[in-house]
């Protein structure tokens, strides 16, 4: 037993020290928040949601103002699918290719100016596809122009609550006014699940065929997560890669939104960490603050964060698009684009209770039929014609083909006329022989060239 003075001494060491760790945890709690606020304009967008109930299970950034990109295509889908609903349209109804249609880029069907579809055909386009033709072709046939179909999705919005959301065109591409959030993302998901249960094999097709083309669906979570059921991917160079995923298991769905990824595989791989995280917390949810439900988050009042540089750079070692699916790469820092956001970005009580592991996606397989698309009417489909932008890339490959059928065709002709001569000359000097000749020989004779012909 130490004497009182070493006893005391050793207490106020512990004090001490206690104390000394309080203030470290504290100075990296501040730093982590301050460097979050610094880096906002370049951080992701992360949220995860309850379906049926709304309630937040996570969230980044959830509500800072972000470009949609081709997420958009979600609110054209709703919008679409209201009119239907509202009997001012059915899926069967004809839209037709506009010459401000086919003039879209860069994702697009090709269809030649006039080419008519149905709507249910242009929603399958638009969903697997990402068509922006087709996307515009819905919005001039639904709201008689791209401004009036504008029109109806904002006031969609504003109906269903999307107080940071303003769309001025129908497919997402880019346009400085055209923002959205990650919770007003949630709360769209959460309608199209609500709203429209019949159409919900639209979230999650495989992928289209039309005529020989097949094209598979850019959410590639749809083949290689298990229980995913939803539902749209988009890229610009100002929003970065963009995801609204869905999830289904033992009948719990769960949305899943992130902003501003690096590459295709990343945003998967980081919708794929935030679903395991949800469907995986059951026994420790008590661990983790209530953040309410999606609707109750607070809007932030700020510009978009713009990432062309980041995203679109010289520094990226392929050029970034939709249909680019680069897997993880170093990002501009230099960076591995790795599990998720690092440690400056985010520390919350649910970081300290299940570290975000790397979920590793299953190989890519094909989990549902192919769906075959068509143009032209529902009675009078039509899926022969090949869109221009098929026809130029199967170009000189293609007329080298008829040319050589045609060439043998030809050759083929002048061997049958040769062939046929000696055959046509033995007929007609059997029918020329004397009648004076035994019947039987003539006819053994025409019995014999039979065979030979």
């Amino acid at each position: 037993m130490g004497s009182p003075n070493r006893i005391i001494a050793v207490n106020q060491a512990r004090r001490l020290s206690t104390r000394l760790v309080r203030a470290a945890l504290a100075l990296i709690m501040c730093g982590a928040a301050l460097g979050t606020a610094s880096r906002t304009a370049g951080a992701e967008a992360l949220l995860l949601v309850e379906a049926d109930t709304g309630k937040v299970l996570h969230a980044e950034n959830a509500t800072y103002p972000w470009y949609p990109a081709s997420v958009t295509k979600l609110m054209t889908a709703y919008t679409a699918l209201r009119a239907v609903k509202d009997r001012q349209a059915t899926l069967d109804t004809l839209l037709t290719m506009s010459p401000a249609a086919a003039a879209q880029q860069p994702t697009k069907m090709g269809f030649p100016v006039g080419t008519t579809l149905t709507l249910d055909n242009a929603l399958k386009m638009l969903m697997v596809k990402s068509a922006n033709d087709v996307a515009v072709a819905i919005a001039e046939g639904i709201g008689g122009s791209v401004d009036g179909f504008a029109d109806k999705m904002n006031e969609n919005a504003a109906r269903l609550g999307m107080t940071q959301s303003h769309f001025v065109n129908p497919n997402g591409l880019p346009a400085e006014n055209h923002v959205t959030s990650a919770r007003d993302l949630a709360i769209l998901a959460r309608a199209l699940i609500r709203e429209f249960p019949a159409e919900d094999s639209l979230w999650h097709i495989s992928g289209i065929r039309y005529g020989k083309r097949v094209m598979r669906n850019y959410n590639s979570l749809i083949d290689r997560y298990p229980g995913a059921d939803g539902m749209k991917t988009g890229f610009i160079c100002a929003s970065g890669y963009n995801l609204v995923a869905s999830a289904t298991r033992n009948g719990k769905r769960l949305i899943a939104v992130v902003l501003g990824a690096y590459g295709g595989a990343s945003r998967a791989q980081k919708a794929a960490q935030l679903l395991e995280r949800g469907f995986g917390s059951g026994n420790l949810s008590w661990l983790t603050p209530s953040l309410g439900t999606v609707d109750a988050l607070q809007p932030i009042n700020a510009s978009p964060p713009d990432l062309r540089e980041e995203m679109c750079g010289k520094h990226r070692r392929k050029p970034a698009s939709e249909d680019n699916d680069e897997g993880e790469e170093a990002n501009a820092g230099g960076q591995a684009t790795g599990d998720g956001a690092d440690a400056s970005q985010v520390f919350s009580l649910s970081a300290i209770r299940q570290p975000p592991a790397k979920y590793v996606l299953a190989p890519m397989t094909v989990s549902g039929p192919i769906i075959d698309v068509y143009t032209g009417s529902a009675r009078n489909p039509t899926n022969n014609a090949i869109p221009v932008a098929v026809a130029k890339k199967r170009g000189k490959a293609k007329h080298a083909k008829v040319e050589a059928k045609a060439d043998a065709k030809a050759d083929a002709k002048p061997k049958a006329k040769e062939a046929a001569k000696p055959a046509a000359k033995s007929d007609a000097k059997s029918d020329t022989k004397p009648a004076s000749k035994p019947a039987a020989k003539p006819a053994a004779k025409k019995k014999k060239t039979a065979t030979a012909q």
